[in-house]
């Protein structure tokens, strides 16, 4: 036998394709996506008005959000945290917090440092996410209605006449 050397035809993998982007991604690029974002349900947004949330409190819930990590790990943001992002008085920020505590929104939970110190409160939004969830049966109700009207308005008046005519099953 004759000494042969076959070589072999290297066919390289198809790389991998990467994850594709998420829609806000491709919204807001990935360069200002890289930096974070806060999830806010468009329930929450749609129901300002319905839950009694002023603006000043929407902005206020909305930084409260972003600065909200992890679901077992309330958000923790100082006062003068939240008023130089927006732009107001701390005073400001304590008068919205104290009235979103009073419709229940909102649960403010202070702590103190190891050395005894007070730190910055934690801040609950178990109470607003108990009552965004509950309005959700609306807001699928009206989708609902908002379909069924758009079904009625794009069929054609002849079908929607045929189907009138033709004879029910029995059970």
């Amino acid at each position: 036998m004759a000494n042969s050397t076959a070589e072999a035809e290297v066919i390289e993998f198809p790389k991998e394709a990467g994850k594709k982007a998420s829609s806000t991604e491709r919204i807001w690029g990935k360069a200002v996506y890289k930096h974070g974002y806060a999830g806010i349900p468009s329930i929450l947004i749609q129901a300002q008005q319905r839950l009694g949330i002023n603006s000043m409190q929407m902005n206020i819930i909305v930084q409260l959000l972003d600065y909200w990590f992890e679901p077992s790990r309330k958000p923790f943001p100082t006062k003068k945290e939240l008023a130089t992002r927006i732009g107001v008085t701390e005073k400001t920020i304590q008068n919205n917090i104290r009235a979103l505590e009073l419709a229940g929104l909102i649960q403010r939970q202070m702590r103190r440092t190891a050395a005894g110190d007070w730190n910055s409160n934690i801040y609950d939004l178990d109470g607003l996410i108990a009552k965004v969830q509950a309005l959700e049966p609306e807001f699928a109700a009206e989708k609902k209605q908002r379909k069924e009207a758009k079904a009625a308005l794009t069929t054609p008046v002849g079908r929607r006449q045929q189907a009138k005519k033709l004879p029910r099953p029995h059970a």
